[in-house]
């Protein structure tokens, strides 16, 4: 595939979110990007749900949240959205599950999780045999990509790893949704319990990595395996860091920067590491120091966008929030800066759709409704 030079790629400022706030999170499916609840300037979780048709450049306002909540794990199962947990208003995790029927522009209740939590890590699968299903790509949950609209009755499998309990003790839980029974039920536990873990589906297994147990980052990474039910602990993220980045490319899975954390004698630091693994090799890859993030940032947006890893934003530092951006050259092996951001942020929602990289809310000297995208020119 070729790889885009950093001239093709621009900011576009987009219509901004209705409502000002950070920790919403974003869905794509059907080519519109749904963003759910999130946080107001009191720290307060909302019932705000919107969607956002790139054709128009506009959001649309939909029926709220039936639980104000924040930070919430979320997945689309052809024509529904399935949003798991999160904080609500009492700044206590909820149990709450609910799923909205996209066709019918209602929300129901499902059964709840065994346990309150925060957040939970979920991914969905549809039922289809290997034999049907399209290669699968590899995508981090983060960026919430769709599994496209299947058949209303489709047999979807949908995972929930891990979690923040309220006795804000991390869980090592696996539990899977019967959508048909509207149950849930426990698989084998994850050998390190964590919460805010990224994860993601690749063919039948389910990839765990990072993630926290109450402050502090753990670099486990442990992979579920669907058919025969088990997990199999793969080789640590070299380096541990909070407010990092996972991203997947072709076979290739990034750690990106973040935030060592000042334990006994050390102060925190924020980094430029960048570790890689490699999926077929099974290890993580040596890793020269001109490998590394052009800036020290933690909290930024990243994501893959036409063969390249892009980050942007965040913190680093400098006393304000960072504008600079930059994108990953597989080939060339080296980072290569990139127009800034319009409006300097941390801690967006971001999401990938059509070649462009969405940058939705978050903090800037305050709370921002700015939604902006990095877009690829088709040149």
């Amino acid at each position: 595939m070729d790889v885009p030079s950093v001239k093709d790629f621009q900011w576009k400022r987009l219509a901004p979110l209705p409502s000002r706030r950070v920790y919403c999170s974003l869905l794509e499916t059907g080519g519109q990007v749904y963003a759910i609840g999130g946080c107001d300037d009191s720290g307060v979780p909302l019932d705000c749900f919107e969607v956002y048709s790139p054709e128009a450049d506009q959001w649309t306002a939909l029926p709220p949240l039936p639980t104000a909540r924040a930070g919430v794990a979320v997945t689309a199962l052809g024509k529904r959205i399935m949003v798991v947990g999160g904080v609500g208003t009492d700044q206590l995790p909820l149990k709450v599950v609910e799923m909205y029927n996209i066709d019918e522009g209602k929300w129901k209740k499902r059964s709840v999780l065994r346990e309150a939590a925060m957040g939970i890590s979920v991914t969905a699968k549809d039922g289809k045999t290997e034999a049907q299903e399209v290669k699968d790509t590899v995508i981090p949950f983060d960026t919430r990509v769709p599994l496209h609209q299947a058949p209303h009755g489709a047999d979807y499998r949908v995972y929930a790893a891990g979690g923040m309990g309220l006795d804000l003790r991390p869980h090592n839980h696996l539990q899977h949704y019967d959508m048909l029974k509207d149950m849930w039920v426990s698989l084998a536990p994850m050998p390190t319990p964590r919460y805010a873990a990224t994860s993601f589906l690749r063919g039948s297994k389910i990839y765990v990595l990072g993630g926290r147990q109450s402050k502090y980052a753990v670099n486990a990474f442990e992979v579920f395996d669907i058919e025969t039910r088990s997990w199999t602990r793969f080789p640590s993220v070299p380096c541990k860091r909070a407010f990092s980045s996972f991203v997947t490319l072709d076979n290739r899975l990034y750690s990106l920067g973040g935030l060592r954390q000042g334990r006994l004698y050390r102060q925190p630091k924020f980094l430029r590491t960048m570790d890689v693994f490699d999926m077929e090799q099974g290890g993580w890859l040596k890793m020269e120091r001109s490998f590394f993030l052009k800036k020290r940032r933690a909290d930024f947006v990243a994501g893959s966008l036409s063969g390249r890893v892009i980050v942007a934003g965040g913190l680093g530092n400098q006393p304000t929030v960072l504008e600079t951006a930059e994108a990953f050259h597989p080939g060339k092996n080296k980072w290569e800066a990139l127009p800034p951001m319009l409006t300097p942020r941390c801690a967006c929602s971001s999401i990938v759709i059509k070649n462009c990289l969405l940058a939705v809310g978050g903090v800037h000297q305050g709370l921002s409704d700015a939604v902006e995208a990095l877009c690829v020119s088709d040149s």
